[in-house]
């Protein structure tokens, strides 16, 4: 476990990618967000920065107190996911108020916000199943790191969307609302791509099944525009979500 003495500081670089993409998406409105948001920010914050105490304890002869945290871990891990689902029906509404008043939402069209629904479930499965994975394997040391380290590039796309989205329409700001929205998005999975693969690299996991359910994940989430504009798929999540 030599090799990942350095780690914990490494995972500070992605926890601090998250925190800027959020920052004023999330603390420009703070009072206007809902309960959800904030328990899942919340609860978001803190996964990642498990991930960064984590990999310390366990290669610093804090084995006890790693152990302890990875129990509480997984419960904080169930709330990542639950928090995520519970806000998905926010995205239905805006969706349905976009549909009812576009000047309202400028370039953020009834679509994108079913599109966001999909590639959010596809995400939170993937960290669900990347979590249950690291519990099955615990005792493959390496296998077990690197289904953990494999959640951040899972769960990175909206914060940091948000952030390139905000500077996008700094720099546009005379254009706006006819920008382009889906820019952001393969800028933003463009930089994950970038660090995923730069992380297992580093760790010789290139070829690990964490890193090709991450690619899938980074990769399924460019078609949020034609996932959105589906209609069938628009008339099941408006169904089972509801």
């Amino acid at each position: 476990m030599d090799k990942y003495k350095s780690l914990h500081l490494w995972m500070l670089i992605p926890m601090l990618v998250m925190q800027l993409g959020i920052f004023y998406d999330y603390w420009g409105d703070f009072t206007d967000n809902a309960w959800s948001v904030h328990i899942h920010y919340v609860t978001g914050s803190i996964w990642y920065f498990y991930l960064v105490i984590q990999p310390y304890f366990a290669t610093h002869g804090h084995l006890t107190k790693h152990r302890t945290n990875g129990i509480i871990g997984m419960f904080l891990a169930g709330g990542v996911c639950i928090t995520a689902l519970s806000m998905l029906q926010r995205d239905i509404v805006s969706a349905e108020n976009a549909l009812m008043f576009p000047e309202d939402f400028g370039p953020f069209q009834s679509w994108f916000f079913y599109g966001v629904i999909v590639v959010e479930i596809v995400m939170i499965t993937a960290f669900g199943y990347a979590v249950i994975m690291s519990i099955i394997q615990r005792k493959k040391l390496e296998d077990h790191a690197w289904w953990l380290i494999s959640t951040v590039f899972l769960i990175m796309m909206p914060a940091l969307a948000r952030g390139v989205g905000n500077v996008q329409i700094w720099i546009y700001i005379d254009e706006f609302p006819n920008i382009d929205i889906m820019a952001p998005l393969f800028i933003t999975q463009g930089a994950i791509m970038a660090m995923l693969l730069l992380a297992a690299w580093k760790y010789k996991k290139i070829k690990h099944p964490a890193t090709y359910i991450a690619i899938f994940v980074i990769v399924f989430t460019c078609f949020l525009e034609p996932l959105g504009k589906w209609e069938t798929m628009q008339t099941f999540l408006k169904t089972f979500i509801k």
